[in-house]
């Protein structure tokens, strides 16, 4: 999506240890007319696929994961990192690693909203080793949900996860695809 790729070159900062940062319009602050285009790219890239739920892990994804299921008309779920009094007893759970963040967390959807009648489309900001993606699509395995795909709105290629998920069979539509970067630079796909 050009739209995208511009405002990641013109306002992302590459920080050491391969960190991409897009919070001035991305995960911090969100440009809203750049997500609401943004999902309607990702509509338009699952139409007639029969998604019914929109599955995403919290924080960053939920903007995105939100406006999409707006546009597509059908509820989003987001998974949490962490159990709070307010979740049910009963959850599909799976852990995941974050290269961003360094750390292994629990993942956890309650299994009052998931159910094997879903039809789920992942939707998340980044896509880079692939541990949420497969956290996630292991969450719907476990609540016998078929994942349709999923939606994201920058893959650093480099990294290799999508590369393996796809090479799974895992249909991956990225909004923005970085092939590589360094301290200075960056390079789309």
């Amino acid at each position: 999506m050009k739209q995208l790729e511009e405002r990641i070159r013109t306002e992302g900062r590459v920080l050491p240890g391969g960190i991409l940062k897009v919070d001035g319009f991305l995960n911090h602050r969100i440009d809203t007319q750049l997500l609401h285009d943004m999902a309607l790219e990702v509509s338009r890239l699952y139409d007639g696929c029969g998604v019914n739920k929109i599955l995403t892990v919290e924080a960053s994804g939920i903007a995105l994961a939100s406006m999409t299921g707006y546009v597509m008309g059908c509820p989003m779920v987001f998974a949490k990192k962490s159990r709070t009094s307010n979740i049910a007893k009963d959850v599909y759970a799976s852990e995941v690693v974050s290269f961003t963040h360094g750390n292994v967390s629990t993942i956890m959807v309650s299994k009052e909203v998931l159910s094997s009648q879903d039809r789920i489309l992942i939707v998340d900001d980044f896509l880079a080793t692939g541990a949420a993606l497969i956290g996630l699509r292991e969450i719907c395995r476990l609540a016998g949900a078929e994942v349709i795909g999923a939606a994201i709105s920058i893959e650093k290629v480099f990294q290799g996860g999508g590369d393996r998920l796809r090479a799974e069979g895992l249909r991956i539509e990225s909004l923005a695809r970085i092939s590589s970067m360094t301290d200075d630079d960056l390079e789309f796909c």
